[in-house]
């Protein structure tokens, strides 16, 4: 059962009791990330949200990482280009203890300056481990190629040479202009009971009275065009996109149809058409990544040099045709598909948590699985091929091309007559 309150501060709180489970995941979501740094501060959400675990007024580093680890739970946190999450993971004994812990590190971490100088050294491992995996890598070339060197087109890990020079004033800088009551969203699943849980986190997070910054900038601009990054490496990775949709579009159950129909799953014309019968790659998937005012719709492949051209002028083919091409059947399976994934997803409590926060964030209300699953089966085929047109219509892709290849081998591509814009 789902239920929105809101803290003494007024940060709203979601709540969503699963009586049947045995764990509950309690998670604190900063709305900023990547995208709302300055570019000589890359790096500073992601490098902060590893600082946070280095130690409060009362807690050892070493300290909490025995505390969790006596719950037999998890206590972690990520960094995207909107979001930074801070969670934890327990079962539903000892709540208590989990809030404790968890809204500790988030108030009263004190960043010592000797760990500041031992992370930099860990994130740079990070950022090389990321440029040594190719297939990761490729889509930070990507997002730059189309978003440009600010905002969205930021790595979420930052570069090396400008997190070198974080100081822990810039950390403080950035909880002192982010990490606030107007940024601040908390959510828990799981087996708990309500109004303990809004007590404990009133007493806590509750007592917080930053304000923090709010964000008002125009949506980015997709650029389309061509990237190509010489490298020597054993196969080319490509990455393949147009403009997608905003996360909170009334056409994203459509996109995600659209989505499983080309390249999510083993049934996806992209994994059937260039891998099973042509054999022309190993790795292939489309994904669609929205954002609060923009989306790209992306198609990854990982293959030898020779076969780069073939692949991409296929996978254009097939998206230039989606709106003409889709089946009955097709949809079917995808609308299948995507109801499976979800209610499947929803079974674990961190899972749950993330839905209910996201939803908040994005759509400001809260959607019920069965909510979801009748605006999905609400669709009609001329839905979904109606938003293909509108997404492929104007025949403006993006690529990036990673690897042993250079401009002269990805010709002829009929987009590249198209300029970047």
């Amino acid at each position: 059962m789902f239920k929105k309150e809101f803290l003494d501060n007024k940060i709203p709180v979601l709540m969503e009791t699963a009586k049947e489970a045995r764990s509950l995941c309690i998670g604190i979501w900063v709305k900023v990330g990547a995208r709302y740094e300055r570019p000589d501060k890359n790096g500073v959400s992601h490098f902060l949200e590893h600082m946070f675990f280095k130690g409060t007024v009362g807690r050892t580093a070493e300290g909490i990482a025995m505390e969790i680890d006596s719950l037999g739970g998890e206590i972690n946190a990520l960094t995207s280009s909107e979001y930074t999450l801070f969670y934890v993971k327990v079962l539903d004994e000892y709540i208590n203890k989990a809030e404790d812990l968890l809204t500790d590190i988030f108030l009263n971490s004190t960043f010592p300056e000797t760990d500041i100088e031992k992370e930099k050294s860990i994130i740079n491992e990070e950022i090389k481990m990321v440029e040594d995996t190719p297939s990761d890598y490729v889509h930070d070339l990507f997002s730059r190629n189309v978003w440009g060197e600010t905002g969205l087109g930021m790595s979420v890990l930052g570069q090396s040479e400008i997190i070198g020079e974080f100081k822990r004033n810039d950390l403080l800088e950035h909880i002192g202009r982010f990490y606030g009551t107007e940024n601040i969203v908390a959510a828990c699943s799981g087996n708990f009971r309500e109004e303990e849980f809004m007590g404990y986190l009133n007493r806590s997070l509750g007592s917080l009275q930053r304000s923090g910054e709010k964000k008002n900038e125009p949506p980015p601009e997709f650029r389309s065009g061509l990237n190509v990054i010489s490298k020597d490496l054993s196969e080319a990775h490509v990455c393949l996109g147009v403009k997608g949709l905003p996360y909170s579009s009334e056409d994203r159950y459509s996109m995600h149809l659209l989505n499983t129909i080309l390249g999510s799953g083993y049934s996806s014309r992209l994994f059937q058409n260039i891998r099973e019968k042509r054999g022309l790659a190993y790795s292939i998937h489309s994904y669609h990544a929205s954002y609060s005012d923009a989306g790209i719709w992306v198609i990854y492949a990982g293959t030898d040099r020779k076969k780069v051209s073939e692949i991409i002028n296929i996978t254009m083919d097939e998206m230039r045709g989606l709106h003409e091409t889709i089946t009955s059947d097709e949809l079917q399976r995808a609308k299948a598909q995507l109801k499976g994934n979800l209610i499947l997803a929803l079974e674990s409590t961190s899972n749950k948590m993330t839905n209910i926060a996201k939803q908040e964030i994005y759509y400001g209300k809260y959607l019920a699985p069965d909510e979801i699953i009748r605006l999905v089966d609400s669709l009609t085929l001329d839905n979904v091929k109606d938003l293909a047109q509108r997404i492929t219509g104007d025949d403006r892709f993006a690529l990036t091309v990673y690897g042993p290849v250079k401009d002269e081998d990805i010709y002829p591509i009929s987009f590249l007559g198209h300029q970047q814009g």
